[in-house]
């Protein structure tokens, strides 16, 4: 039950940085562009704990490589926050 969960976040952030980038390319606003990327982040790191939970299991621990991407998309978002709102 815990996969089927860890499997649908992981879908649904993939979900949301593909209809942000979308929406970024449709109209140019780059908010858009940094949330989007902020998601391919956040998805990079849920696939990441699908691979460390489920995949490979207890043997190995991922936790650094599933955290890093989120802690970049964080940074992005973060970045893009802060400089549109000039």
């Amino acid at each position: 039950m815990a996969a089927a969960v860890y499997v649908l976040c992981a879908l649904t952030s993939l979900a949301c940085a593909t209809l942000l980038l979308r929406g970024w390319q449709a109209r140019g606003v780059r908010l858009l562009l940094w949330s989007g990327v902020g998601f391919v982040g956040f998805a990079i790191g849920n696939v990441m704990l699908v691979v460390d939970l489920v995949v490979i299991g207890p043997a190995v621990d991922l936790s650094l490589a599933q955290n890093l991407p989120v802690l970049a998309g964080l940074v992005i978002l973060i970045y893009g926050l802060v400089w549109d709102s000039r």
